[in-house]
């Protein structure tokens, strides 16, 4: 049979060296002599394994101890509802940026469970996302939803929106491990002080920081400990509004911690410190929550990864079912029920194969690579394709594109019939949009992109009047 480039947005292409191990160990899952489709959710062989995929999940996106990782069925479109089902309690009100149909699809949820703020103005045609200076974002929501990469449309956050300290949720379902996200991000204080004075936080709740870590840095280069390193400050009280914070605190005491490079140079302030237009000014910009269903980029249907900081679990709604309440599943380890063990093994599987290959550094740089062939290509056609989205929006995960202006759509069922016969599948475009789609996740490899461009070539030369 001839080789089949396969460009589907989803059950998408998996790495063929994954498609080797599980050949291999189909009938015998680590030793054991049965399949892992016939083994006890129990077993201390599925037991360790499931703790191996979490430990891989942490190491790539470098996820800090105070968030639990969690595999949920029910895919991507579960956690729609498990997301206001978990955090609508806070405030009875959430924030939803939509920048395409999915992120449309978990608004239409979430107003089940509460009241939902529409954060742009609504509209039928996606083809970027508008500067956050637009933004009517409602200080008083629960939590803000975003979906970082809309798979029908092709349109990409390629920034991390500042949610002044409103919980961020982050549906990540096609493009999570593609690139760095930094999960947690330090809070960070601009000040008119000599000395850089630098915030941490462990937990941050709803117009409140709890656990607060605050340094005077003493070093040039300024100090980047890790947070359950740094000196605690025994504060009596916390206030945030919204862009400021101040805080004050009583003369601490700096516990004896002998060989910790942490503390080296380094002395906690005891003054008091409050905000000022002209003092500090923060910078609240971190994830409450990451939620990405596998089968795009990470493995196949089944198993959602989900991703949580634990000051974010405990706020059920009372309806919630126990299968989409993340703190049951965090207290269970992700074993509250039999889960969706095959599902889980091969996105393990995947997640092994991005570490040996690069890490998501490694995918970011052929992500980039991958996509500058597709987009270039298409830069280069002189109209004969071309994409509706912005440029500053554009997805390195999935291509949109048509052909003609206005788009000639037996020209583009022509390109499809063609590039089938070629091997080159799945590159119909959604429904909802028509065209064509090429989506290049991790697993479609340069020279299967490379492939498909020399047929956008051919098709341009066979067919541009």
């Amino acid at each position: 049979m001839s080789k089949i480039y396969n460009f589907g947005a989803g059950p998408a292409k998996m790495p063929e060296e994954v498609y080797e191990i599980m050949r291999k160990e189909l009938t015998n899952f680590d030793g054991s002599g049965i399949s892992l489709l016939e083994t006890s959710h129990r077993t201390k062989a599925y037991m360790q394994f499931n703790t191996e995929v979490q430990n891989v999940v942490r190491r790539l996106l470098d996820v800090p101890a105070n968030y639990k990782i969690l595999f949920m069925a029910g895919g991507g479109t579960g956690e729609f509802a498990a997301v206001p089902l978990n955090l609508m309690s806070r405030t009875g009100t959430a924030d939803y940026v939509v920048t395409g149909d999915w992120s449309a699809k978990a608004a239409k949820e979430a107003k089940k469970y509460g009241k939902v703020n529409m954060v742009l103005p609504p509209t039928d045609r996606y083809v970027g996302i508008p500067d956050q200076s637009e933004w009517n974002l409602d200080p008083n929501a629960s939590y803000v939803h975003i979906c970082t990469n809309e798979t029908i449309h092709g349109v990409e956050f390629d920034f991390i929106p500042d949610t002044k300290g409103v919980p961020l949720v982050a549906d990540m379902s096609s493009n999570i491990m593609s690139k760095k996200v930094d999960v947690s991000k330090e809070v960070g204080l601009a000040s008119t002080a000599a000395d850089e004075i630098i915030l941490w936080h462990r937990r941050m709740g709803h117009l409140g920081v709890r656990n607060l870590m605050l340094l005077k840095n003493k070093m040039a280069d300024g100090l980047r400990a890790p947070v359950n390193q740094a000196v605690p400050l025994p504060l009596t009280d916390v206030t945030v509004e919204y862009d400021r914070v101040s805080t004050h605190h009583e003369e601490p005491e700096i516990p004896e911690e002998p060989g910790n490079p942490a503390l080296e140079n380094v002395e906690v302030e005891d003054e008091v410190w409050e905000s000022s237009d002209e003092g500090m000014k923060q910078i609240l910009r971190m994830f409450g929550v990451i939620y990405a269903g596998a089968q795009k980029n990470i493995g196949t249907a089944g198993v959602c990864l989900v991703i949580v900081r634990e000051d974010l679990l405990n706020q059920a709604l009372p309806i919630c079912p126990s299968l989409f309440d993340w703190t049951a599943n965090a207290k269970a380890d992700s074993i509250l029920n039999t889960p969706p063990m095959f599902a889980i093994y091969v996105m393990g599987r995947v997640l092994q194969w991005v570490e040996r290959n690069g890490g998501v550094e490694g995918m970011a740089k052929l992500a980039a690579k991958k996509a500058s062939l597709v987009y270039g290509a298409v830069e280069e056609s002189n109209g004969f394709y071309s994409v509706p989205v912005a440029k500053n929006a554009r997805s390195k995960m999935n291509v949109p594109f048509r052909i003609g202006s206005p788009p000639n759509e037996d020209l583009e069922k022509e390109f499809l019939k063609g590039a089938e016969a070629l091997g080159l599948i799945q590159l119909k475009g959604h429904r909802n949009v028509g065209g064509i789609r090429a989506s290049i996740y991790n697993a479609v490899s340069v020279e299967e992109v490379e492939t498909l461009v020399k047929y956008m070539k051919d098709f341009q030369n066979k067919y541009a009047k």
